[in-house]
Formats: structure tokens, C-alpha cells, sequence
């Protein structure tokens, strides 16, 4: 297995009851651990696109800040939205995970949306959802982005792209516009409380 030793610090769980959205990686990356936030590199598209969603705004207007950054994750609890991993390892590439690691991860993230039971679990990016799809559906069916038919506990499953600066195939304003849909989501009758 590569990646960085067991006993390397990781990111800790952003999570209390009553939250609107939980946001879900595959697992930290190794920078982001050793500066404590989440999606802390710099040409990660997550903190730009969220700041310019109409998810942001009602944290945006109650921090003063225009522009959201890795410094407001923990923030964000007060306003709704918190962070988690399928793994809390961090690794370099999310392909040095085992498979075993992403059964276990699935099996933590349950019992983690079960005891703090968000509105919505949104994960980034098909890659790191699909385990988590096939082991919760058992089925090897090709998830899409949107809202999941699926439950875990009592959060509906909604799936947004990957927004590291890698994924070519999404532009900025495409990953806006997901964050936007959530928000509609949100919006929906069946997810208010």
C-alpha cells in the first residue's frame, strides 16, 4: 500500500446533528491533512464554485466574505454544511486506497449519517462514489450525477462532480451550476424538516 503512514494526521470530521448537507470525499489528500481543512489545494475548484453557488450564499453573507475558503470549513457547521471522508486516510491519489479500506469507509459513513442524520449526503465525483453505490445498492449499475434513488439513514444521496482541478471534463461553471441544483434540492419538500 502506498501513500503515508497509518499514524499520519488526517482530516477530522466536520459533522454535528441537525445539517443541512454533508459533503463527502474519497479521503483527504496528504496537503490538505497537513493544513487541517478541507480542499486546501489551492487549484481545487471546490472553495471558487461553492462561493459562487446559491448554496454559499447565506453562509457568504453571515461570514462577511465573498469569497469562501479552506479557513471557513469548520464555519460552515454553523450554517448548515459539513465535511467527512469514505476514508480518512490520506494518500497522494485516491488510487492508493484498497478496495478493503473503501468497504470499511462505506461501513463508517453509514454509522456517521445515521447518528448525525444530515438532510443530504453529497459526495464529490463518480470515482469515489461508486464503491459506496455498489456496496449500499448491491448492484453494479453506473451511477450519474444528481439526486441518487437512495437513502443512507435519512439523508437522500446526491451526487455533484469531482472538483479537483484535474477533472477536465467539468468546467467551473458546470460545477456551480451542481452546487446550484443541490441547493434547488434543499429547496424541495421532501427534504424539509
Amino acid at each position: 500500500m502506498t501513500g503515508v503512514p497509518p499514524e499520519a494526521p488526517t482530516l477530522p470530521d466536520l459533522l454535528r446533528e441537525g445539517l443541512d448537507i454533508v459533503f463527502v470525499g474519497i479521503n483527504p489528500s496528504i496537503f490538505s491533512a497537513q493544513r487541517g481543512h478541507y480542499f486546501a489545494r489551492k487549484t481545487n475548484r471546490f472553495w471558487p464554485c461553492f462561493s459562487h453557488s446559491t448554496l454559499s450564499r447565506r453562509a457568504r453573507q453571515a461570514l462577511s466574505a465573498e469569497q469562501l475558503g479552506p479557513e471557513h470549513d469548520a464555519a460552515l457547521l454553523d450554517h448548515g454544511i459539513g465535511f467527512t471522508d469514505l476514508v480518512k486516510r490520506p494518500t497522494a491519489k485516491a488510487s492508493d486506497l484498497a478496495p478493503s479500506e473503501l468497504a470499511a469507509g462505506v461501513r463508517h459513513l453509514v454509522a456517521k449519517v445515521e447518528r448525525f442524520r444530515p438532510r443530504i449526503a453529497c459526495f464529490h465525483g463518480i470515482t469515489g462514489y461508486r464503491p459506496a453505490h455498489r456496496l449500499l445498492t448491491a448492484t453494479a449499475t453506473e451511477p450519474s450525477l444528481g439526486p441518487q434513488d437512495l437513502r443512507v439513514g435519512p439523508a437522500r444521496v446526491y451526487l455533484v462532480p469531482n472538483p479537483s482541478g484535474a477533472n477536465a471534463r467539468f468546467t467551473p461553471q458546470d460545477q456551480i451550476m451542481w452546487y446550484d441544483r443541490l441547493a434547488e434540492c434543499l429547496r424541495e419538500p421532501t427534504h424539509q424538516r
